[in-house]
């Protein structure tokens, strides 16, 4: 049976989702719950997306293959029993003999960055905003917006370390919220690169500083040079939000908890 949960967790103590072999992740605390419950069995789980460390998620649907007939709110109590409290598992659904991936039969995905300017932040924030502490023009953050939208060649705001060959990819919807000294950032599109979405922030805070125009950004997505875009934010501030599929029963699964 194909087994789906639907994971919320505080990325701060954790170096990111993928599992390691030297440093904690929010997979192998998982795995090793999976574990307990099905008696020293190893169960391997696939994930939607790898966030990096530090980076936090409000819904992170993950799938795995379980001999055990078990409720869908049996499988939300037992996993949580055995995982730090930072790390818990909100839903459940039981897909069968489905062969549904979390990864591969995903459409649509969307993330949120909070970004805190202000020359300190309160440090019951520190570990879930990114901070700018210097001049922010909310107005011209706002006039980036455009210049994302739709379907690019996102070369120039990915990690150099990505391995992945086709970097053309769609935005769907960009906004940017300002409540006194937080801004929010929502982006959605069908995909996302390595460290896409801190290197977009970085670029629109630039932008916002007054260091280039926005029109700059035509040269940057142009240019396909990493080096020529804004510096990666600040992986505290960024939260995978929601997932889309192409599948409607998981879609309506997930819908109850964004």
């Amino acid at each position: 049976m194909r087994i789906v949960l639907i994971c919320k967790y505080d990325g701060t103590n954790y170096h990111g989702f993928q599992i390691q072999s030297n440093h904690l992740t929010v997979q192998e605390v998982i795995e090793k719950s999976l574990k307990k419950i099905h008696k020293g069995l190893d169960i391997r789980i696939h994930m939607s997306g790898r966030t990096d460390s530090g980076v936090h998620a409000y819904c992170q649907p993950i799938h795995f293959d379980t001999h055990l007939s078990i409720s869908n709110e049996g499988w939300i109590r037992s996993v949580n029993a055995y995982l730090p409290k930072d790390v818990r598992i909100i839903d459940a659904i039981n897909l069968g003999n489905s062969d549904f991936h979390v990864r591969f039969n995903s459409v649509e995905k969307t993330y949120e960055y909070k970004l805190f300017i202000g020359r300190y932040v309160d440090p019951f924030l520190v570990n879930y905003v990114g901070h700018y502490p210097l001049k922010f023009d909310y107005n011209k953050a706002k006039e980036c917006i455009p210049y994302f939208l739709g379907t690019h060649d996102f070369s120039s705001f990915c990690s150099k370390n990505s391995s992945i060959e086709n970097k053309i990819r769609t935005i769907h919807n960009f906004k940017i919220e300002q409540s006194g000294n937080l801004v929010t950032f929502e982006i959605t599109g069908d995909g996302f690169l390595y460290n896409m979405v801190r290197i977009i922030v970085g670029t629109i805070i630039d932008v916002a500083h007054g260091k280039y125009d926005k029109e700059y950004i035509k040269y940057i997505f142009q240019r396909r040079d990493r080096s020529l875009a804004g510096k990666r934010a600040d992986a505290s501030g960024l939260y995978l939000k929601s997932i889309k599929y192409d599948n409607k029963l998981v879609n309506n699964f997930l819908k109850n908890n964004i």
